[in-house]
């Protein structure tokens, strides 16, 4: 097995300080056995005696007095070197690249970049807006937030929160036209789809129920999807935290709230290949002590 030079080094200056192996040894928690190996390896690798030793007590050859000038040089070095890493990693600095859903990421993700840029002035951040899922290794992108479940790749995850899938439609609808009882009652209604998928799935006594509506209005856009719902256009299925804002003010309401299925998770993730950061780190501990991602 290789010696490792630098552990040689530490023992051969500390058996130099205090003129002895088993006082070393004592100090470096090792077994005199052990530093005596570790010297014997050093001596081996130079080709020169460092210490001579006696009966009573070790001394320093020439060389060995030279090679102990040096070698505290290079400790001291490695010393500092280590310390000036640890800081960088306990400091964020550099360019942070986030990227996050465009709507979630503009309401919930922008404000916590706003307050990260203020707290740690040495960072500079980019947050990019995407429904799309981005490659992170590829794109260079150091965290994402990402609500649903995850597919198993090779990110590590880290969950921050979890958001509801919710059916929503306006008072004046509900009034009109009734309010659907069942996920099967959504036939009898206009509704209206947003995303990609026809299929709307909820929850009943632990199994899965699946309902295909069809839709008076269909979007890609959440936005416009609820403000046809807010004007009384029909039923939709979309995040809560779409949905948060007119809930608040009155203009729409839930239903079939007991079908519907468990929240989804918000993670962020990052690659594994990547040592954690201070900039992700902080982000990620900024987002657990301020945000308040649980859309239930």
């Amino acid at each position: 097995m290789a010696m490792d030079r630098l552990e040689a080094m530490h023992v051969f200056v500390t058996v130099a300080d205090l003129r002895g192996f088993a006082p070393a040894a004592r100090k470096l928690h090792l077994s005199p056995s052990a530093v005596t190996r570790l010297i014997a390896a050093l001596e081996e690798h130079l080709g020169v005696r460092l210490l001579q030793r006696t009966t009573r007590q070790v001394t320093l050859t020439d060389v060995g007095t030279r090679y102990l000038e040096r070698a505290r040089r290079i400790l001291a070095d490695v010393e500092e070197a280590d310390g000036s890493a640890r800081q960088e990693r306990n400091r964020p600095s550099g360019r942070l690249v986030v990227s996050a859903p465009v709507g979630f990421g503009r309401l919930h993700v922008g404000p916590v970049m706003t307050a990260y840029l203020k707290r740690y002035p040495d960072v500079t951040a980019e947050l990019r807006l995407s429904d799309h899922l981005v490659n992170l290794v590829e794109d260079a992108v150091d965290a994402a937030v990402r609500i649903g479940h995850l597919a198993d790749s090779s990110l590590v995850a880290r969950q921050v929160g979890e958001m509801r899938r919710i059916v929503v439609a306006a008072p004046g609808y509900l009034k009109r036209n009734g309010e659907p009882k069942t996920p099967e009652a959504l036939a009898a209604h206009q509704t209206i789809q947003f995303g990609p998928s026809a299929n709307w799935h909820f929850v009943q006594d632990g199994r899965d129920i699946e309902v295909t509506p069809t839709p008076r209005l269909t979007s890609n856009s959440a936005d416009a999807a609820l403000q046809y719902a807010e004007a009384g256009g029909g039923v939709t299925r979309v995040l809560a935290y779409q949905a948060a804002e007119g809930l608040k003010r009155g203009r729409l309401k839930i239903v079939l709230a007991k079908y519907e299925q468990p929240a989804l998770p918000i993670h962020i993730v990052y690659p594994t290949s990547r040592l954690l950061s201070a900039k992700v780190r902080a982000f990620i501990d900024l987002v657990v002590e301020t945000a308040e991602w649980r859309f239930g």
